[in-house]
């Protein structure tokens, strides 16, 4: 899916943050964590978010690239991988771990994570179909041809109506 994509889902940052929120109290049942592993650079913004609301002071990031040009996803290179201590935790294969992604698009990146930490609890803000399936928690689902505009990556632009963006 590009960014040029017809069906755009742009999130504000009042609106992240209230997502970001409503993603912990889901959490907050399936709990204690003992730590919070990020999948970076998306999943950056959202742990701190859910850390505060969890009060989980150990946080770790898993450094994933898998948009080499914010456009197409490309083959996935592990950057920086989970400290063994966190992979240590619990029974040894991540459970007590939560691992926090701001979107769940094709499951390829939770794949290569879940394979680090089989047994941690995987959540998203927002989940597509194809990656939903790997994700034990998320707030809003949106469609697979649907581009979401992170807060992050956008300024102050007009917005053309979704009626003359469509073909009909």
């Amino acid at each position: 899916m590009s960014p040029t994509s017809p069906k755009a889902f742009p999130v504000s940052w009042d609106q992240f943050h209230r997502d970001c929120r409503a993603l912990a109290w889901r959490l907050a049942s399936a709990g204690p964590f003992e730590a919070i592993v990020c999948i970076t650079r998306g999943g950056l913004v959202p742990a701190a978010i859910v850390a505060r609301e969890l009060d989980v002071r150990l946080i770790e990031s898993v450094c994933i690239a898998s948009y080499h040009d914010y456009k197409n996803q490309g083959e996935l290179q592990v950057l920086k991988d989970i400290a063994p201590s966190v992979k240590a935790l619990g029974d040894g294969a991540g459970k007590g771990v939560l691992v926090i992604d701001d979107l769940t698009d094709t499951g390829k990146t939770a794949r290569i994570v879940r394979d680090m930490l089989p047994g941690a609890h995987f959540a998203a803000v927002y989940a597509k179909p194809a990656g939903r399936p790997l994700i034990d928690t998320f707030v809003t689902e949106v469609s697979q041809d649907t581009w979401i505009y992170f807060p992050w990556d956008m300024g102050l632009a007009y917005q053309a109506p979704i009626r003359e963006g469509s073909a009909g």
